[in-house]
C-alpha cells in the first residue's frame, strides 16, 4: 500500500493539531511536515515534497491561495487541498484559479477530509457541495443570456478541445444539466452525453464536479 505523505498548513495550532491527529489515524497516511504560516507552508512544500498539501485558506504572510499558487508554479507534483471555513466566492475563485486541486469545508466529516486526500493524490478534483452550489448560483446570478456567453479566445488549457466541446463544458459550468445544455446547444443529450464523455477523457477528470472546478479555474465558466 503507497502511504500519502501530507503536509498540513494552518495558523490555528488546535485546528492543526486536530487534522494531524485525524490523518495520522490513517494507515495509508503519513503527516510529514506542519506549518502555522503561508511562507512556511510554501518552504515546507519545497523541502518534503509532500504529496498534499493541506492547506488553510486565511493565514498570516501568505493566503491559500498564494501558497497553491506558488506551490503549483514549482510544478513539483504536489496536489493542495483546501481546508478552510469560508465558502463564499472571495474564498473559492481565488485558490482554484491559483491551481487547488480540492475545497473542502471545515465542517466535513473526517472520512470526508481523508477521502478527499485520497482523491486528490490520485489525481481527482474533490469539491465541496456548498462549493458547487456556490459556483452555479454566482452564474445563475449573471443576467447575461448563456448562448451569448461564448468566449472569444480559448485557453491554453482548453486547444485539444473542439468548440462544441468548448460550449459544453461553459453551460456545465454554469450549473446547466445535460437536457438544458441540449436545449441551449439544439441537440440532443445524447450528444451532450458524448460530448462531456470526450471532454472528461481529453482532461483527464473524472466527473461533472472536477470538470466544474478545471472550467473555473481556465476561466471558461466566466461570462463576458
Amino acid at each position: 500500500m503507497t502511504t500519502i505523505r501530507v503536509l498540513v498548513a494552518d495558523d490555528q495550532a488546535v485546528v492543526r493539531d486536530g487534522v494531524v491527529l485525524l490523518l495520522s489515524s490513517a494507515d495509508d497516511m503519513e503527516v510529514v511536515g506542519q506549518a502555522g504560516d503561508g511562507r512556511e507552508a510554501v518552504r515546507l512544500a519545497g523541502e518534503l515534497r509532500p504529496d498534499v498539501a493541506l492547506v488553510d485558506l486565511r493565514m498570516p504572510e501568505l493566503d491559500g491561495a498564494q501558497v497553491t499558487a506558488a506551490i503549483t508554479e514549482e510544478d513539483l507534483g504536489i496536489r493542495v487541498l483546501i481546508l478552510t471555513t469560508y465558502a463564499d466566492d472571495e474564498a473559492v475563485l481565488p485558490a482554484l484559479r491559483a491551481g487547488a486541486a480540492g475545497y473542502l469545508t471545515k465542517d466535513a466529516a473526517g472520512e470526508a477530509v481523508l477521502a478527499a486526500v485520497r482523491d486528490v493524490a490520485a489525481g481527482r478534483t474533490v469539491l465541496d457541495p456548498a462549493v458547487q452550489q456556490r459556483l452555479v448560483q454566482l452564474v445563475i446570478a449573471d443576467p447575461a443570456p448563456a448562448a451569448t456567453a461564448v468566449p472569444t479566445a480559448v485557453p491554453p488549457a482548453a486547444e485539444g478541445l473542439t468548440r462544441r466541446e468548448i460550449d459544453v463544458v461553459r453551460l456545465v459550468a454554469q450549473g446547466l444539466n445535460n437536457r438544458q445544455v441540449a436545449k441551449e446547444m439544439v441537440v440532443s443529450e445524447a450528444t451532450v452525453k458524448t460530448h462531456l464523455n470526450h471532454v472528461l477523457a481529453k482532461l483527464a477528470l473524472d466527473d461533472r464536479g472536477a470538470l466544474i472546478a478545471w472550467a473555473w479555474r481556465h476561466g471558461l465558466a466566466d461570462t463576458p
